[in-house]
């Protein structure tokens, strides 16, 4: 069946750098756009970053240019993001988001999330 599993979540202090990764199974993955989705306390859940299944192109809420880099290893099913200079606004829940659409129909799948906590 399909999974995704992340991982790689925790508490950090501001200015710490984390990395979450996100395991694939069940779906052909290298034909997925990946995405790093979060969701804090009292918030609708956002996208922080996507990662096309094409040509590797990306793309970055405002809030996380240039802190966070989304990758993608298509051999290891695995995406990852790479969180630096951490700020207490970046804690909420992390989700790993794959989605294909197929003529009309999408197909999406989600993992179950992983926490990260910013605070000193």
């Amino acid at each position: 069946q399909v999974q995704l599993v992340e991982s790689g979540g925790g508490l950090v202090q501001p200015g710490g750098s984390l990395r979450l990764s996100c395991v694939a199974s069940g779906f052909t993955f290298s034909s997925f756009a990946m995405s790093w989705y979060r969701q804090a306390p009292g918030k609708e859940r956002e996208l922080v970053a996507a990662i096309s299944s094409v040509d590797e192109s990306t793309n970055y809420a405002g809030s996380v240019k240039g802190r966070f880099t989304i990758s993608r290893d298509n051999a290891k099913r695995t995406v990852y993001l790479q969180m630096n200079s951490l700020k207490p606004e970046d804690t909420a829940v992390y989700f790993c988001n794959a989605r294909r659409v197929v003529i009309a129909y999408e197909y999406a799948y989600w993992g179950q999330g992983t926490q990260v906590t910013v605070s000193s």
